[in-house]
């Protein structure tokens, strides 16, 4: 399976898809596997992309 997370770019919006109450977040990062994203309901959060596989969000 390839590594989705490796598609995001800044800029593009993502879900946790263990944390829907976080709200839909902006990337800002992605480095190493390391992403960072800015929640409205969570604030700014690092993910480990080999844990977590964020979903895109295309239409809100």
């Amino acid at each position: 399976m390839t590594d989705l997370n490796a598609l995001l770019t800044p800029g593009m919006r993502v879900r946790h898809p263990d944390r829907p109450d976080w709200g839909t977040g902006q990337v800002q990062s992605n480095i190493g596997g390391r992403i960072t994203v800015n929640f409205p309901d969570a604030g700014k959060v690092v993910i480990e992309g080999s844990r977590v596989t964020l979903l895109p969000v295309f239409d809100d």
